[in-house]
C-alpha cells in the first residue's frame, strides 16, 4: 500500500520528488485498470491523474484516507468535484503550467489550416506540382476570436497578437475590470462567431457549454473561417461540424479533444474524407516542457498538501 498513486504519465523527475518524502505508486497504465486502482486506493492519502482516470464518488467511498487529488491539467469534468467537496478532498488542477502548449498549437494548426500547403507532400512528390491551387492565406490582420478568457486563452490572445492578429473574446465569467481586456476586445458570443476568422475554443464541459457550438452557431460563422477545440470534446457538436466541412460553409477545423475519447476506429469514421481537416489525440497541452512544468507544479503542491 502507498501514500501517493500516480495513474497516468508523470514526469521521472516530480516522481522523483514524491518518493523522496512519501511511499508512491506510480503505473501510467492504471487508469485502465479501476479495480487495481480501488484497491491502491485504500490506503492512499494523495492522488495524481490526468485526464483519462475517472474519479466517482463510488471510488472515493473506498479511499477514507484521500485528502488530496492533483490533476496534471486544468480540466476537471472527470472527477466527481461534488464528491470531493462532501468528503474535504482538495481538487488541485496545474493552471497555467501548460498554457504556452496550448498556445503553441493553437496558432501552429491556424497557419496549417490557412496556408494549405502542408498537405500536399503526396502530390509534389508525384509531380502534379499544385502551386496555384495551394495559394492560402496569412494569420497577420486576420481576427481571432476566444470563447472562454482564462489563463490558456489570455496566452494565446498574447501570441496572437505578436503575429498580427486582432483578438477577441467571449467570457461572462470574467470581470469588466480585469486587465485582460486592455491587449484583447471583449464582444458577445453571437458576435465573436459571425466576426472571427479563426475561433478558439476555451471552456469547461458542463451542461451549459455541451454542444455550445451546433449547428446555429456555425451558420453565424464566415464560410472562410476555421475552428480550433483544445478545450474538451462535446463543446462541439461533432456531426454538425461534419456536415458543414463537407457542404464548405466552414473553411477548415482542429480538434484535440472530442465526444468519444479515445477516438474509436467507429466514432471516428464520421470524419473520414474531409481533407481540411486536423485530428489529434488530446496533446495541445503536452509537450516535454509543459510536462516537467506541470508535474513539478502537482508535486509541489501534493507535497505541501500532505505535509
Amino acid at each position: 500500500m502507498a501514500d501517493i498513486i500516480i495513474t497516468e504519465f508523470m514526469d521521472d523527475a516530480a516522481v522523483a520528488s514524491l518518493k523522496s518524502k512519501w511511499s508512491v505508486i506510480y503505473d501510467p497504465q492504471l487508469h485502465k485498470t479501476p479495480d487495481t486502482l480501488q484497491r491502491e486506493l485504500i490506503s492512499a492519502r494523495g492522488l495524481i491523474i490526468r485526464n483519462q482516470t475517472q474519479i466517482t464518488a463510488a471510488m472515493l467511498d473506498i479511499a477514507p484516507n484521500l485528502t488530496t487529488i492533483g490533476r496534471l491539467g486544468v480540466g476537471l469534468d472527470n472527477i466527481d468535484l461534488d464528491a470531493c467537496k462532501q468528503r474535504g478532498i482538495t481538487v488541485i488542477p496545474a493552471i497555467g503550467a501548460n498554457a504556452k502548449a496550448v498556445s503553441e498549437y493553437v496558432i501552429s494548426v491556424a497557419l496549417i489550416l490557412l496556408r494549405k500547403a502542408y498537405f500536399s507532400t503526396n502530390d509534389v512528390l508525384s509531380g502534379l506540382w499544385p502551386r496555384t491551387q495551394l495559394i492560402g492565406a496569412e494569420v497577420s490582420g486576420k481576427t481571432l476570436g476566444l470563447i472562454g478568457f482564462g489563463s490558456i486563452s489570455r496566452q494565446v490572445s498574447r501570441d496572437a497578437t505578436v503575429l498580427g492578429m486582432k483578438t477577441i473574446a467571449f467570457d461572462p465569467f470574467v470581470d469588466d475590470r480585469d486587465e485582460a481586456w486592455e491587449y484583447t476586445e471583449k464582444d458577445t458570443f453571437n458576435n465573436i462567431l459571425r466576426r472571427s476568422d479563426i475561433l478558439s475554443l476555451h471552456v469547461p464541459l458542463t451542461e451549459g457549454t455541451r454542444h455550445l457550438i451546433a449547428a446555429e452557431a456555425l451558420t453565424l460563422m464566415k464560410p472562410s473561417a476555421i475552428i480550433i477545440n483544445t478545450s474538451r470534446g462535446g463543446i462541439i457538436d461533432e456531426t454538425a461540424l461534419v456536415a458543414a466541412l463537407k457542404s464548405d460553409r466552414l473553411f477548415g477545423a482542429a480538434l484535440d479533444v472530442f465526444e468519444t475519447e479515445p477516438l474509436t476506429a467507429q466514432s471516428g469514421r464520421k470524419f473520414e474524407g474531409l481533407k481540411n481537416l486536423i485530428l489529434t489525440p488530446h496533446i495541445a497541452g503536452v509537450t516535454d516542457e509543459a510536462n516537467v512544468r506541470t508535474s513539478r507544479l502537482i508535486a509541489d503542491k501534493i507535497l505541501a498538501a500532505l505535509a
